[in-house]
């Protein structure tokens, strides 16, 4: 996959990761895709809400283990 813009919402809490991903997605061509990295387990279901909600295709979602804090990577196509 193509990664057209990456965003760094690690220590950040809700709303600030959707709000971040919201204005990177404005600044965008459909089609391209954003990489949001998070490390609020809350930001999984804010994500797929946010997707639903706007209409951007949330492709792919990740947990990963980064040291000993879980890392969120959300994949998002503008529509």
């Amino acid at each position: 996959m193509d990664i057209n813009k990456e965003l760094d919402a690690r220590g950040l809490t809700c709303p600030l990761p959707i709000l971040k991903a919201k204005k990177a997605l404005s600044d965008m061509h459909s089609g391209e895709v954003l990489k949001v990295s998070a490390t609020d387990p809350g930001s999984v279901r804010d994500f797929q809400a946010f997707a639903r909600q706007t209409g951007n295709d949330l492709v792919d979602q990740q947990t990963k283990l980064n040291g000993d804090q879980e890392e969120y990577t959300h994949f998002l196509r503008r529509r």
